[in-house]
């Protein structure tokens, strides 16, 4: 299949720090500061994700620190405010976790990123059990593959089959992202085709074309 997404599996963090239900507040900061990342997923039995602790849901504590409880409870909102009170991972942690399978495509990683508002998420397997995390700049890493990479697969996968010759004529070029098809091709109603198989490529950033139907083609 042309343009076929590559998975979750591809650039997730396999290396996962995690915390049990009974982490305290002050361990699960210290990891967050020794890993130097925004959340932890929350492991019970053998590893099975029951639920996601972040900064977010630490920050209602340090905010009652300075508030009037009876203020804090008003403007904030019932689950922050228990939160507030809470000493360990299982009280903290958002649940149910939102997760992605590693088979997953990464345009659906991002989806369920950008629908549930969230930064990261755990990786896992038909069970549930954790396979590792995939963050926002794990989705980013796929513009860093190399242009010439992306003009091969385009050649291979895309123009070879629409655009074959010797009735079409096509050159691929591929800088900082940005794919350019330039020549001549016999059916100019595939062009918007390609443009939608081109950009599917991954790291590509954007699509552009110089096709003309070839002098003498029907």
């Amino acid at each position: 299949m042309y343009g076929t997404p590559r998975s979750v599996s591809d650039v997730m963090t396999h290396t996962v720090a995690s915390v049990g239900r009974r982490a305290s507040f002050k361990v699960i900061v210290e990891m967050m500061q020794d890993w130097k990342i925004s959340a932890l997923p929350v492991l019970e039995g053998e590893g099975r994700v029951v639920g996601v602790v972040s900064e977010a849901d630490l920050l209602p504590t340090e905010e009652l620190r300075d508030s009037p409880e009876e203020g804090y409870a008003l403007v904030r909102r019932p689950a922050d405010v228990a939160k507030a009170g809470a000493l360990t991972a299982g009280d903290l942690m958002s649940s149910p976790a939102i997760t992605v399978r590693a088979n997953a495509g990464l345009a659906e990683a991002a989806r369920i990123m950008a629908r549930e508002k969230v930064k990261r998420l755990p990786v896992v397997d038909e069970t549930g059990l954790l396979q590792g995390m995939i963050s926002r700049a794990d989705l980013l890493k796929v513009f860093l593959r190399d242009d010439e990479d992306i003009a091969e697969e385009i050649r291979h996968d895309i123009v070879s089959s629409l655009f074959s010759p010797p009735s079409s004529s096509v050159e691929v070029d591929v800088h900082d992202g940005v794919a350019t098809l330039t020549g001549k091709v016999r059916d100019t109603a595939l062009v918007p085709v390609a443009a939608r198989l081109v950009r599917a490529v991954e790291g590509v950033v954007d699509v552009e074309f110089d096709l003309t139907r070839g002098a003498g083609v029907r």
